[in-house]
């Protein structure tokens, strides 16, 4: 198939459901509510900077896969956690960064940074702009990852993977599709440090319901007021830090060790209150 990102990201508008689309549609699942519902994820998370838009949208279709493949929701999400972590490496490798300010080299939480941005994509004439261009440029190795990803099945381990994105999913009410689809999330995305991975399930999650109630309006347009809540809350119970490296004092290396934190408590009242915003 030809490499039509460029068409598609102007069409679907962010990042994040630009990827959510594309990695859909290459598995033969195409899911509009979900899809819609990643636009709060671009910029960064909310526009803060962070992991771009893309892995999370991606992220997204490779959970909602491994839903798919793996009909145990334990072994759905250790591979969702392991395919992330091998697009986060694979993402690093095209854009040398995996964080939007650096990739854009704005910051899109001023209104100079968002002038900024919209400025060189016009300057670009939409199709050429940085964005378009690494898009473009990542969507064919993000398929091969997601794929080779999804095919290693992981070994057996003493305790089952835990991925705290997923258990947040639970305590909001999803079920076992959903709480799969974020699992990569786990660990500032794919265990990798950076913005939580938590926050970006409930965030979704909340755009989520949003979109499966109303089908006429554009996510954006309909829940910005209770997403912009739940960062709110974040942000005053963490005292404004958001990489899931500092907020638990430490790196996972691998899903074990994250599942045991999460098991023992780590970020327990994080995520409850996630699960309440």
């Amino acid at each position: 198939m030809p490499n039509d990102t460029k068409k598609i990201f102007h069409r679907c508008g962010t990042c994040s459901r630009t990827f959510h689309f594309l990695l859909n549609r290459e598995f033969g699942h195409p899911a509009d509510a979900e899809e819609r519902a990643a636009d709060p994820l671009a910029g960064g998370l909310m526009r803060t900077g962070h992991q771009c838009g893309m892995l999370w949208g991606a992220s997204l279709a490779v959970g909602a896969e491994a839903s798919r493949r793996y009909r145990d929701p334990d072994q759905a999400a250790a591979v969702a956690i392991a395919t992330t972590r091998g697009l986060m490496e694979s993402f690093a490798g095209s854009a040398k960064s995996v964080d939007c300010r650096e990739i854009t080299g704005c910051d899109l939480t001023s209104k100079s940074g968002l002038a900024k941005l919209l400025l060189k994509t016009v300057l670009g004439l939409f199709y050429y702009s940085p964005c378009f261009n690494l898009a473009e440029k990542w969507t064919p190795e993000a398929f091969r990852t997601a794929k080779e990803g999804l095919t290693l099945v992981p070994t057996e381990s003493p305790q089952p993977p835990l991925s705290c994105a997923s258990l947040l999913a639970k305590k909001m009410g999803a079920g076992d599709a959903e709480a799969a689809m974020v699992a990569g999330f786990a660990g500032g995305l794919g265990l990798s440090g950076n913005a939580c991975g938590a926050l970006g399930a409930a965030i979704w999650l909340r755009a989520l319901a949003a979109c499966r109630n109303d089908t006429g309006k554009p996510s954006a347009d309909r829940n910005q007021g209770e997403v912009q809540q739940i960062l709110r809350d974040f942000d005053q119970a963490t005292a404004g830090e958001i990489l899931c490296a500092k907020i638990s004092g430490r790196r996972f290396a691998t899903i074990d060790e994250h599942g045991e934190f999460i098991r023992n408590g780590g970020c327990g009242t994080l995520i409850d209150l996630l699960a309440h915003s």
